[in-house]
């Protein structure tokens, strides 16, 4: 199970990677973009409920080292996220990319949602930047429809890759 944790780190450490490098480029036109729910989504349909939290705590601390948002703040939102997805996941199709994708796409817009209102103090602070965000959650969620089935797909390459290996061996 040890397996499936790093295999599930290392790729979402490469989503992150990749990510930081375009949020980095699109600093100058000012944009940034969210996907942080493509860390949750496949962590909480597909591996059991141990490993699951377990890569998703990694992802949470991962995200929170580099963000400046109080610590914890990414780990308690993906834990809560990937709780609520595994209370739906029984009543799902989730072999489904469509599933998975539509997951995400509704969990990213929950954590956007979410990660605004713990940063943004009252309704004064949040009318001036109001436009921007609203630009940056359609980008966002435009970006993510684009690379969730890759993202999924590679996870799931991954692990069943080192389950092949794992039986063989």
């Amino acid at each position: 199970m040890l397996r499936h944790n790093l295999i599930t780190f290392f790729s979402q450490l490469l989503l992150w990677a990749l990510l930081s490098q375009i949020n980095h480029y699109l600093a100058v036109w000012h944009l940034y973009l969210f996907v942080a729910s493509l860390f949750v989504t496949l962590t909480a349909l597909r591996l059991p409920l141990r490993d699951g939290i377990c890569a998703t705590l990694c992802a949470g601390l991962l995200c929170d080292a580099n963000s400046p948002v109080p610590f914890g703040t990414h780990t308690l939102l993906f834990t809560l996220t990937h709780a609520l997805i595994i209370k739906i996941r029984s009543s799902i199709p989730v072999e489904q990319t469509a599933t998975q994708v539509i997951i995400a796409f509704v969990a990213n817009i929950a954590l956007y949602f979410a990660l605004t209102i713990i940063l943004v103090v009252g309704p004064l602070q949040l009318m001036p930047v109001l436009p921007r965000l609203i630009w940056d959650l359609l980008i966002s969620q435009f970006v993510l429809l684009l690379i969730a089935p890759w993202f999924f797909a590679l996870q799931t390459s991954l692990l069943s890759l080192e389950q092949y290996r794992a039986r063989r061996f």
